[in-house]
């Protein structure tokens, strides 16, 4: 006879005031400690990917400055723009490229900044390409 034959086909208790604990919070409870705190986030970080700015030619650079001063000449047209702009990651080398459809509120020459009005400030510098998607309504 073994130690706990006595209770070995016993049926499982069951408690009549207490639910039953999900498997979620089960495992919760048994979750190692982090020791290392901020180690995941660093691996997410270095995982995470960034691209590089692309370097316009002479060409396509004066061609963006071309296209971005029609825009400044037919600025009081209201007309809607395309700009698609490199936004520099502000933790590591490189960034994305973002694209926005808009009306332009100004364009500052001095200081070479593109004001939205839908509230996005570009730099002038971060263009990649531009142009004229129409002339307003």
């Amino acid at each position: 006879m073994g130690k706990y034959d006595d209770i070995i086909n016993l049926p499982h208790r069951v408690s009549p005031s207490r639910k039953k604990m999900s498997n979620h919070d089960r495992a919760a409870q048994f979750a190692p400690y982090a020791a290392l705190a901020g180690y995941g986030d660093a691996i997410n970080e270095a995982a995470r990917s960034t691209d590089d700015r692309a370097e316009l030619c002479d060409d396509a650079r004066a061609e963006t400055e071309r296209r971005l001063q029609n825009i400044f000449d037919v600025i009081d047209d209201d007309p809607t723009v395309y700009i698609k702009y490199f936004i520099p990651d502000a933790k590591k080398a490189g960034g994305r490229y973002a694209e926005i459809f808009g009306r332009v509120a100004r364009i500052d020459e001095i200081t070479r900044t593109i004001y939205m009005k839908s509230g996005e400030v570009i730099p002038s510098d971060d263009v990649y390409t531009a142009g004229i998607v129409d002339l307003g309504t």
